[in-house]
């Protein structure tokens, strides 16, 4: 899978989702704060379709969705749901192409990853994909097929881009421990073997032949060893969920040059603290795991917890510059 050494991922960034519907606006905030790692952001505050999963559910090929009113639900052909989420992105890439003129770097594009979409979109019976193994099958090929188009479009728009895929994962934890739960809400989908998940991701990573995949769960639990075997050049967490149980796993992945994209900074509006406190967890943690302070700017990039589709605009604005401040507070002073 893809070498991270061999590939320099920025200093700071955000996960994805900004509020408000203008597009143009949002990648012009994301491309004027990150000079070298901006993404490409979704705004769900559109409507379905422009939600994480009806976005990436109309990147399936030869697989589609419909909205019903308990959720998104594979149909047999595309209706309007589909073709509104394809149009928002080509629109979404229209305004990335426009704000990239000329630039060379890393450049993160985010879609959700096989088993959350297992575990949310619905079968025509109503129960979710994740209970039937061969839905999960056709699902992962049909979502890897998705992605190599999808990676190919981005890098004839943007070609000077060295691209990052983000793979978002929330419901992965609760997919390992089986905790999804059924239709009825009264059970819950029983647990997924490892392996099987692991090889899931690996084939969906296999997308983006060469290229760096960072996977992002915002939940408890993040499984960084079953990850980082599945070939993840990064994973993206909310650091506040961690705990001293994940120490070894953490010390592991640094060692191993898997890149943690750290989130330190809210998705929602509330008072931001100086730069250096923000990331003062992240030297705590590294001095308890031993770990060389002169490695840390090589090995975290400092990103929100989660993404920012709930917070206010002016408040999504201050908390990326936060991170790119937060980030340079980490380089010039690491301990």
């Amino acid at each position: 899978m893809s070498d991270n050494s061999q590939f320099s991922f920025g200093a700071a960034t955000g996960v994805g989702s900004m509020p408000g519907e203008d597009v143009r606006e949002a990648v012009k905030t994301v491309t004027g704060t990150f000079e070298d790692f901006p993404f490409l952001p979704e705004l769900p505050a559109r409507g379905p379709g422009a939600d994480m999963i009806g976005r990436t559910a109309g990147m399936l090929v030869e697989l589609y969705a419909r909205v019903e009113p308990s959720g998104w639900r594979i149909g047999d052909r595309p209706g309007r749901d589909t073709r509104r989420a394809r149009s928002w992105l080509r629109e979404d890439l229209d305004a990335l192409e426009e704000f990239t003129q000329g630039y060379e770097g890393a450049l993160k594009v985010q879609a959700v990853g096989p088993w959350t979409l297992a575990a949310q979109l619905e079968l025509k019976n109503g129960e979710a994909a994740l209970s039937d193994p061969g839905a999960c099958r056709d699902l992962a090929a049909s979502l890897a097929e998705g992605l190599r188009l999808h990676l190919a479009e981005v890098a004839r728009r943007v070609p000077g881009a060295r691209i990052v895929l983000q793979l978002d994962e929330p419901s992965l934890t609760a997919v390992l421990r089986g905790r999804v739960p059924t239709a009825s809400g009264y059970r819950t989908h029983r647990a997924v073997d490892r392996q099987i998940v692991e090889a899931g991701l690996r084939e969906v990573m296999a997308a983006h032949d060469g290229g760096p995949v960072v996977v992002h769960s915002c939940a408890p639990g993040v499984p960084f060893a079953l990850l980082r075997r599945a070939g993840a050049a990064g994973i993206s967490f909310d650091f506040s969920m961690l705990t001293e149980r994940d120490d070894e796993a953490i010390g592991e992945a640094v060692e191993g040059g898997t890149r943690l994209l750290a989130g330190v900074v809210a998705g929602t509006d509330r008072p931001l603290s100086d730069p250096a406190g923000s990331v003062m967890g992240v030297r705590t943690l590294w001095r308890r795991l031993g770990l060389q302070p002169g490695l840390l700017a090589q090995a975290v990039t400092v990103a929100p917890a989660c993404g920012l589709a709930g917070a206010s605009p002016a408040y999504a604005r201050r908390a990326l510059a936060h991170c790119v401040r937060a980030a340079k507070s980490l380089a010039d002073d690491p301990e």
